[in-house]
Parts: structure tokens; sequence; C-alpha cells
């Protein structure tokens, strides 16, 4: 059982809490659950958590602070957010400070329960990108260091640059086709498989986060560039170390 995932379930609906700790748990989770940020951040110090399923309306601390700062603390973490049906702003701006998923209310645990297994097995590097030849060794690319066994990303200056699940999938997919138009479906079939959405647009705003982490110009990007009408294309060499 200690080998299960570990759920963090943020929700100030105790209504809501209770009915996902006993339907994940039915399903093989193991699940604490938390009515705010202090609850959060406590349990966090004291457990290891897996994946945090953080609702955005919460009171004190709202949930895209919080996001924002699990990033900055505890970038290990996997985060699916609670979003309010039709707010697509919020989605936006909760995938950009780093959540790796999102379930709009109402939702149906079912989903919710495909999602977080989707992310965990992303997380966990379980589902390894089709076709990856190169897993458990480093790349290099103008260079950067990718390490595909620690998922870990080094600058050229030697500082560690700290990714999501989602960035790093979208990164791994790169150096794996380096000079090659992507598109957006491709892109998602690569990274994240069976579990992305019928025209889920968040590739987009991976892409913008990826850029930003490796200090890619938006406005005129040279090692991600978005060829219009085609998708994305990974410009640099990428050597194998």
């Amino acid at each position: 059982m200690e080998t299960n995932p570990h759920i963090l379930v943020v929700d100030d609906d105790r209504e809501i809490r209770d009915l996902l700790a006993k339907f994940l748990t039915r399903h093989g989770l193991r699940v604490t659950t938390a009515k705010d940020g202090i609850e959060m951040m406590k349990t966090l110090d004291e457990r290891r958590i897996d994946l945090v399923v953080l609702d955005l309306m919460l009171p004190g601390e709202d949930g895209l602070s919080l996001c924002r700062r699990l990033r900055e603390t505890r970038s290990g973490v996997a985060i699916v957010m609670l979003t309010a049906m039709g707010e697509d702003t919020d989605r936006i701006v909760g995938l950009e400070m780093g959540a790796d998923d999102y379930v709009p209310k109402p939702f149906n645990p079912r989903e919710l329960l495909a999602r977080i297994k989707a992310v965990l097995r992303r997380t966990q590097a379980e589902d390894e990108p089709a076709g990856s030849t190169i897993v458990g060794t480093r790349v290099t690319f103008l260079g950067w260091i990718l390490d595909l066994a620690s998922r870990d990303l080094h600058s050229p200056d030697g500082v560690m640059v700290a990714l999501s699940a989602g960035e790093f999938d979208l990164l791994h997919v790169f150096v794996e086709h380096p000079r090659r138009v992507l598109s957006r479906d491709q892109l998602l079939d690569f990274a994240r498989g069976r579990s992305a959405m019928p025209f889920d647009r968040s590739i987009d705003i991976q892409v913008s986060r990826l850029r930003r982490r490796l200090g890619d110009d938006a406005r005129d990007p040279q090692i991600i560039k978005t060829v219009r009408g085609g998708g994305y294309l990974f410009t640099p060499e990428v050597q194998r170390a």
C-alpha cells in the first residue's frame, strides 16, 4: 500500500474532499485532504506527496498563488487544478504557473481519476515518449544539458532549471526530434499519448513556458520556432552524451 501514489486533495468544500478521498482510495490511491493552503503546506512538510489536486477558489491564499509557490519550492510534485467551468483565463494562468493539468468543475470523479493517472505516468517517467532511443542518457544542445534519467536540466552556466512534468515531456520530445517540424497534434501524441483531450490547446502554453525556461525570446524565438500553419521546430543540433 505504501508504494501506491499519495494524493493530496486541497478544497475548502468538505463534501468534495470526503467524496474524492473515498473515490480515489477505492481506486488504489492513498489520499490526504486539506481545506486551505496552510494545511496543504503543513502536509507537504510532513509527508511525501506525489500529486496535489488543487482547487482554484480557496479561502486565504488562492489556488493560483499556491500553485506558483509549489513550483518555486517543490518543483517535483505534480499539480492538477480544479477550475470553474468556463473560466478559460484561470486555466491558462494555472498552466502558465506550473500546473500539469486542469479539470473544470463540476467534474466527473472518473475524469479526474483519469487525469491524475495520466499526470502520474508522465511524472514518474513510466510512459516515455514514443520512439524513445536515448532514455537514461544525457543530451546537450547550445550548452544546455538535459539528463533524461534524473529529468534534470542544467543551463550553460551550470545552473539547474526546474521543469514541471509537462515541460520535461515537451523538451524530451523536442530533443528526440530536432530540426523537424512537429504539429500540435504530434507534440500532444508524443508527450501525452492517449491522455490528451481532443483540441487540447495547452501545448501552446507549455511551449511558451519552456521558451522562458530556456531564455528563448518569445518575440523572436531562436530555439523553438513557430512554423505558421505547421507547428513548432526545435532548431539546435542535439548531441547525445
